[in-house]
């Protein structure tokens, strides 16, 4: 058998193995992580988006609350003010911030879907009660999407510290960082104040 014959026979076998070996698994952890963050950007964006229509639509019935209004619409542009890219993930006072932001809108939107309660034209409304059904399904979505996230940079985390994949990533991908996680926000652990 010639030399190039057998290097012919050998090469896939090689190919496999290094398939095998784990050699993928640092960008392709990293992939996953991309991918659930561009997931929960999603869910981010859908809340912004119906935040608006939400507050529209309470207007028309609670005048006098518009405090609540006013605080619910602040909270939403801060929130968009504060942007975070896949670049930034192993930024954590970047991740910090943007975490801070999102945990504002959401306390400040649970007085607003309390309106319903205190405005009983408000609950048989089609439009609030549309609205509302859809900014609590979006708040689950957000709250699945982030366990999505926080499972995937865990996975990533882990090979960047564990044998194989800390020294697979050490040769191969020497940029590759730890990524921050989400943690839970001073505010949430406060139960938020409603008052009308």
């Amino acid at each position: 058998m010639t030399a190039l014959r057998r290097f012919g026979l050998l090469a896939p076998l090689a190919a496999m193995s290094l398939a095998g070996c784990g050699l993928n698994s640092v960008p392709t952890a990293e992939e996953q992580v991309n991918a659930s963050w561009a997931n929960l950007q999603a869910d981010y964006q859908r809340r912004a988006d119906l935040i608006p229509n939400l507050v529209n639509t309470v207007k028309g019935y609670a005048k006098q609350e518009s405090s609540v209004l006013i605080e619910v619409t602040q909270a939403r542009a801060n929130a968009g003010r504060v942007q975070l890219n896949a670049s930034d993930l192993d930024d954590p006072a970047k991740v910090k911030a943007f975490n801070d932001a999102q945990s504002r809108l959401t306390q400040a939107i649970i007085p607003l879907q309390r309106l319903q309660e205190a405005y009983p034209d408000l609950k048989s409304n089609q439009n609030f009660l549309a609205l509302q059904s859809q900014l609590e399904g979006t708040e689950n979505r957000i709250a699945v999407a982030r366990k999505d996230y926080v499972t995937a940079v865990q996975a990533y985390n882990t090979q960047l510290r564990t044998i194989p994949g800390r020294w697979i990533a050490a040769v191969m991908y020497p940029d590759a960082k730890v990524k921050e996680s989400f943690t839970a926000a001073e505010t949430a652990q406060e139960a938020p104040k409603v008052k009308f």
